[in-house]
């Protein structure tokens, strides 16, 4: 059973939630505030967290980067916030998922149901799962581990999980639209600013000067490629 952490400050909107979320079989924590929030992730180990960005005690993009300051849990937002670059930002700080108010709740929840699945280790591996080198960092895909300079690498599961199927196909055109639908599900296929938060995200930590990268090369309009 999975745990989610609901965090919002409309009464409404955190009992459609919860209940919900508890008739399929999930179970909920909820906090109205920031504090709480941190301190509940902290404390329950949520495998989810639904957070709103407009907290009464702080931004929630703050609550974001305190989450990531040390658990890799999927955070999907959902807030009313609907600018281009409001979004982006909620990312960059490590959200996993962005969703407007006023939402659907078959839509939240099949995205919910989408990060967790991004976060749980796979069934099984295929036998060719190997180390992946190059000159700055490797790639443990068995393990799922990144090493850089002889230290692990830190990566949020939806960071993994773009590097995976670049890693995968080395030297070849991964589209913008497939790599939508392998990372965030089949519905996501125009969210292109989810692809450059986390391309930028991958650079800044493996690329030695992510401003040229040498390994993941953006091929514009159309896609990335993973070059050793």
């Amino acid at each position: 059973m999975h745990r989610v952490l609901v965090v919002d400050d409309e009464p409404q909107i955190v009992r459609a939630l919860v209940i919900n979320l508890k008739a399929r079989k999930y179970e909920v924590d909820a906090a109205h505030d920031g504090a709480t929030a941190l301190r509940l992730a902290a404390d329950r180990h949520p495998d989810v967290v639904v957070l709103d960005l407009g907290l009464p005690d702080m931004d929630g993009v703050d609550v974001i980067r305190g989450i990531r300051g040390w658990t890799r849990v999927p955070i999907l937002v959902l807030s009313a916030r609907q600018t281009s670059d409001e979004k982006v930002e909620a990312l960059d700080a490590g959200a996993d998922d962005y969703v407007t108010k006023p939402f659907g709740m078959d839509e939240l929840l099949a995205r919910l149901r989408a990060a967790v699945r991004r976060a749980e280790p796979p069934v099984g591996m295929p036998e060719d799962a190997g180390v992946i080198e190059t000159e700055g960092f490797s790639v443990d895909l068995a393990a799922k581990k990144v090493h850089r300079s002889g230290k692990d690498v830190r990566l949020t599961p939806t960071e993994w999980h773009l590097l995976e199927v670049l890693v995968r196909n080395p030297g070849r055109l991964v589209s913008q639209k497939q790599l939508l639908k392998e990372v965030w599900g089949p519905s996501y296929g125009t969210e292109t600013n989810y692809l450059r938060v986390y391309m930028a995200q991958l650079r800044r930590k493996l690329e030695a000067d992510p401003s040229h990268p040498r390994h993941f090369v953006t091929e514009a309009g159309m896609g990335y490629r993973f070059e050793k």
